[in-house]
């Protein structure tokens, strides 16, 4: 028979801290506390599986559960000397949620539960307290018809505040048991005016309500956006947590408080919380009153006037102590904290892994490796990879008010403040004159890369986690918002409508890219600050990976970011990107607009100078470390010109009259141009193209060998093949260049030609294209979109329907579709492995700065992983704890 309820306290418990998944992280640690000795209030936590079981039955309950709460219940009286509903001893209870990962705000609490007409006054008369007992029945009638009647928290809190300015009164506790008496009355009648009917008395009705709301609020609009946004499963569900009431409103010798063992903001190793007297645990968090400082360390630093705890109640301060040291030992990790203090004797509530800031979360890592506590693996697994974005980007100041206008992705972290501008002219011509500006657009092109680069950020109303706007900039390691649909750009008249509100090009907007708020005005920032500890710990992270990690950089700016952030090489240069400035496009559009051979040699020839030095700079940058190229792949739309302006100024360039290069620009045109002309298609149609670059590349590749000393091996890559035969005839002409650069230059260059695999024919064939490539790198942007069939740049339309309905639990261009795509990938390998055995295999897609998606990698055997600049260190931390993680398990 399942076991659905699990006891705790007196020292023992049914539970334990391993059991989280079953208990949910609260009901393990409350178990855990209890079997370690400390004084943790009796109670029981009903299992995650009767969250499970509830929702899969229509919201009703095993029939077995009702007596095992009743029993359990039974052993939290005997505990206490006390009967849950018994007029005389009543047994007040709490009843909270817990999931088995931290929701903090997200689900209900319900406190002082047993309470009614009679048990109200029986408590009065034990504790000789009337002021206390009517106090806490007023808490509970207030939260119990919030969480489980529906009635709104703030119509009760104006009858509270109407008494209060009646009386000329400021606090809660200034207010009498016999007006609390009255207060009751009045929120009794709300109750029955509301719902027509009375506020229930018995308690047994009050306890299974309570744990119906708590259940009920795991599928709240609220949680369930929690849920989608840390990425937390909704199978999961969440434990109930029925425990003896302790109470920190029973005087002044009673209190109540938060705390972390360690500074949650800088990882400082000293006790920081608050606390209040004569309080419950809502009163510290509901700001009406100001709460004081634990340690009188702190209260000196804050200046404040009110005693510390370790000074108002020396005895309990130093027992809390001793438990915060106890238990931050035993998990080995920061605790975060909840106590109360019920006339002078110390209760623990909970304790839980700390939240904390990257720059903590390092600092603490470290210091507990000095400190003995943790190993060097074990310290690596301490610090969220994602966090480090924290580290790496401006944020704005947590202090600082938001006026939020909207809220889009967060595409690419890192917060920034500037004038708007709807053109990247005018970001440039902006930029040059030393004002900062916010790019908006639509959505964004290739076209926009100058006007990108010139911007401080990037916001625009179309568009997902990877549309062009989102991977530009992560890879520029500027901040983006993208896909604010309530946006309505009018780029005739320079103005943006939303929500009512118009704001004009030149007007000040702040964007936050780790939340996708868009906000009016400048807003305080916080710079980000690179620490010593962030050094240590990614010594320890590069020594236990075994995956390299490399940048996707086309920039010398990029290239060296990326080498300041460890990154071994380039994994993917995608050369399209080095084509959309000045003189440049001009002759890139010669080249295809060109109805000859002869006139795209013309164009090329223009490109093959430009070509060489920007990759002689790369190989330069990279001195030795492996350099991916890829071949030149954009949908022949993106680089033709848009405007009668651009066709006049290609015609002048080529001499051509303008109306002809129209319709040629016409029969050019695709229905879906990303399935179209591209890749390797436009290298079989153009073979001069491929010509032109393989010699930029061994030219540069025979230049930088000299400058630096160190040999450059560099990979050709070669996108967009489906076909072994569509590589074999583009890898002709790069290997008939490489011999003529060789011949005419007298050196010998290494290098090896291979393929970007992002259709599915590939991996289904990577058996027979790998005898023609000597290595594979999973595009998997592209990858994704074409074994789904959906495009990045417009699925963030639906997605998020798909996330909510829970038809996906992820967005698949954000972290990599392991079931789909992973069986593409993990074919893929192992059959391009069976005709190549020492084939090199990477992923350069954006799923390569993505921790989850890093360890499916790891899991696979991949060699490397590419990602942007910016998310270096993050790939590289990530990679360590996949390797640990898949060391330990095997």
């Amino acid at each position: 028979m399942a076991k659905w309820v699990y006891t705790f306290g007196n020292g023992s418990a049914e539970g334990a801290a391993d059991m989280r998944n079953l208990l949910g992280g609260k009901g393990a640690n409350l178990a855990e506390m209890s079997a370690l000795g400390l004084p943790v209030p009796p109670g029981f936590t009903i299992t995650t599986e009767v969250c499970t079981w509830y929702y899969e039955h229509g919201q009703s309950y095993p029939e077995t559960l009702k007596n095992a709460v009743a029993q359990a219940l039974s052993t939290v009286g005997t505990a206490t000397g006390r009967v849950f509903g018994d007029p005389d001893r009543p047994l007040l209870v709490s009843v909270r949620s817990g999931a088995r990962v931290s929701m903090p705000g997200m689900m209900d609490t319900v406190l002082n539960l047993g309470l009614n007409d009679r048990t109200v006054e029986a408590i009065a008369s034990e504790t000789g307290d009337a002021r206390f007992a009517y106090d806490s029945y007023r808490r509970f009638i207030q939260m119990y018809s919030d969480v489980v009647l529906g009635l709104d928290h703030h119509e009760f809190e104006e009858v509270l505040e109407d008494h209060k300015e009646r009386n000329d009164l400021t606090l809660d506790t200034d207010i009498t048991a016999e007006a609390w008496q009255g207060i009751i009355e009045k929120f009794k009648s709300l109750v029955e005016e509301e719902l027509e009917r009375p506020f229930p008395q018995d308690p047994q009705e009050q306890l299974w309500g309570a744990i119906g709301a708590v259940f009920s609020s795991w599928m709240t609009p609220r949680a369930v956006t929690y849920r989608r946004l840390h990425e937390i499963p909704g199978d999961w569900g969440t434990a109930v947590n029925v425990q003896a009431m302790v109470f920190g409103n029973m005087g002044e010798r009673s209190a109540t408080g938060v705390a972390f063992t360690r500074n949650p903001s800088t990882g400082e190793n000293t006790l920081y919380g608050e606390f209040l007297v004569n309080a419950q645990g809502e009163d510290v968090v509901a700001g009406i009153r100001t709460p004081q400082d634990i340690t009188e360390k702190a209260r000196l630093e804050a200046g404040s006037s009110s005693a510390s705890l370790e000074a108002l109640m020396p005895e309990a301060f130093a027992e809390f102590q001793s438990y915060c040291s106890q238990l931050e030992k035993h998990y080995m990790d920061m605790q975060d904290l909840e106590f109360t203090i019920e006339n002078g004797k110390l209760w623990m509530l909970q304790t839980r892994a700390g939240k904390r800031t990257a720059k903590a979360a390092l600092k603490i890592a470290v210091d507990m490796v000095a400190e003995g506590l943790l190993s060097e693996e074990k310290a690596i697994g301490r610090v969220e990879p994602g966090a480090l974005d924290q580290l790496l980007h401006p944020t704005i100041d947590p202090k600082a008010e938001r006026d939020i206008v909207t809220t889009g992705l967060p595409a690419s972290p890192g917060a920034a403040s500037g004038a708007i501008v709807f053109s990247s002219d005018a970001a440039e011509e902006a930029k040059a004159a030393g004002r900062k500006t916010i790019l908006v657009r639509v959505e964004t092109s290739p076209e926009d890369i100058h006007g990108m680069h010139a911007a401080e950020g990037i916001l625009t109303s179309r568009g997902g986690m990877t549309s062009h706007a989102a991977v530009v900039a992560r890879g520029m390691g500027k901040p983006c918002v993208a896909g604010a649909g309530t946006l309505r750009i009018d780029y005739r008249n320079g103005v943006i409508n939303v929500a009512g509100r118009q704001l004009k090009e030149g007007d000040t907007i702040t964007i936050d890219g780790a939340t996708g708020q868009v906000l009016t005005g400048e807003v305080a920032m916080l710079q980000p600050t690179l620490s010593g500890d962030f050094g240590i710990l990614m010594g320890w992270a590069d020594r236990v990976r075994r995956m390299k990690v490399r940048t996707n950089a086309e920039t010398p700016q990029d290239a060296k970011v990326a080498r300041d952030f460890g990154a071994e090489g380039i994994g993917l240069c995608r050369t399209e990107h080095m084509f959309f400035e000045g003189e440049r496009i001009i002759a890139v559009r010669e080249m295809i607009l060109a109805e000859t051979e002869a006139g795209r040699r013309d164009a090329l020839a223009k490109l093959l100078p430009m070509q060489r030095k920007d990759f002689t700079e790369l190989f330069e940058i990279m001195h030795g470390l492996p350099v991916t190229i890829r071949l030149l792949d954009p949908p022949l739309h993106e680089f033709l010109p848009k405007s009668d302006e651009e066709l006049e100024e290609v015609a002048k360039a080529m001499g051509a009259d303008a109306d002809l290069l129209r319709d040629r620009a016409l029969a050019l045109e695709e229905f879906n141009p990303m399935l179209g002309h591209r890749g390797c298609r436009l290298l079989v149609s153009y073979p001069e193209i491929a010509e032109m670059q393989a010699r930029a590349i061994f030219e540069a590749a025979a230049a930088a060998a000299k400058t630096t000393g160190a040999p450059v091996v560099p990979e050709i890559m070669v996108p967009l093949v489906g076909l072994k035969g569509e590589l074999d005839l583009v890898r002709q002409s790069i290997d008939a260049m490489a011999e003529a650069v060789m011949a005419e230059t007298g050196t010998t260059i290494s290098f090896q030609v291979g393929t970007m695999v992002e259709l599915p024919r590939a991996a289904l064939k990577a058996a027979e294209i790998a005898q023609s490539a000597e290595f594979f790198s999973f595009g998997t942007n592209d990858l994704t979109q074409t074994t789904f069939g959906i495009s990045r740049d417009d699925a963030a339309s639906f997605l998020g329907t798909y996330q909510r309905r829970g038809i996906m639990e992820q967005d698949p261009f954000v972290s990599l579709d392991t079931d789909g795509v992973g069986e593409l990938i993990q074919i893929a390998t192992d059959r391009g492995r069976s005709s190549r055995p020492e084939i090199k295999l990477g992923i350069c897609g954006e799923h390569g700065g993505d921790p989850s998606s890093i360890a499916f990698c790891e899991s696979v055997g991949l060699d490397y992983v590419s990602c942007s600049a910016f998310r270096v260190p993050i790939a590289r931390l990530a990679a360590a704890q996949s390797a640990l993680k898949h060391k330990n398990s095997g």
